[in-house]
């Protein structure tokens, strides 16, 4: 037993360490990250960016509607935090430029590429666990185990999620079936009313022409 709780905090600590990246951002050169985040949660980020004098970085974080959650033109070090209001994709951008009157042709790429490190969390993953453990004097055996409570509360969460996902597209796909079904017998009915009338019409025709009795 103590095996494996020892494994599930080791596992939650590594869980921790995945969100955090490092990248290389060459001048003239945008790159984003995105996070797919569901409603209603706190999302926060730790930024540090290669200080290079003449070259500001641009970051901003936006979602899918083009609502900008956060934005500094000369970012360098520091952090950001917001709450989302809704399930969505959040675009997580940085680009480097010169500053206007500069030439870029006497400039090196090693001089003007930049590192940027980016640490990501959101839910769980933004509790303060620490502060917790100094309120209500818990041991750090405690702490961890209420990490894990918190972890299977979201990891149970998101099961939630992908399952309600799963019913509204089937849903969709079911709902689209049975119109595309309907819309092929509407179809087939036209089609068969179309090639009756014109046997009828070439049928009076030719009668008319007197071609046929």
């Amino acid at each position: 037993m103590q095996n494996i709780l020892s494994l599930l905090i080791f596992f939650v600590i590594f869980i921790q360490y995945t969100y955090s990246l490092s990248f290389n951002l060459p001048l003239n050169t945008k790159k984003c990250l995105k996070e797919e985040i569901h409603k209603d949660t706190l999302v926060t980020g730790d930024y540090d960016i290669t200080d290079r004098p003449g070259l500001p970085t641009h970051l901003e974080v936006k979602d899918t509607k083009g609502h900008i959650l956060y934005n500094k033109e000369d970012a360098i070090k520091g952090k950001f935090a917001f709450t989302t209001e809704e399930f969505d994709i959040f675009d997580v951008c940085f680009e480097t430029k010169l500053l206007h009157g500069q030439q870029q042709h006497h400039l090196s790429s090693q001089h003007t590429t930049k590192q940027v490190t980016i640490h990501l969390k959101h839910g769980v993953e933004t509790k303060d666990y620490d502060a917790l453990a100094k309120a209500n004097k818990l041991k750090p055996l405690e702490i961890e185990l209420n990490r894990l409570e918190d972890l299977s509360t979201s990891i149970v969460s998101d099961f939630a999620f992908m399952k309600e996902r799963e019913e509204e597209m089937r849903n969709t796909n079911e709902s689209t079936n049975t119109k595309v079904l309907y819309f092929s017998i509407f179809s087939m009915c036209c089609l068969m009313s179309l090639a009756i009338w014109q046997v009828l019409y070439l049928r009076r025709y030719f009668k008319a022409k007197k071609l046929i009795d």
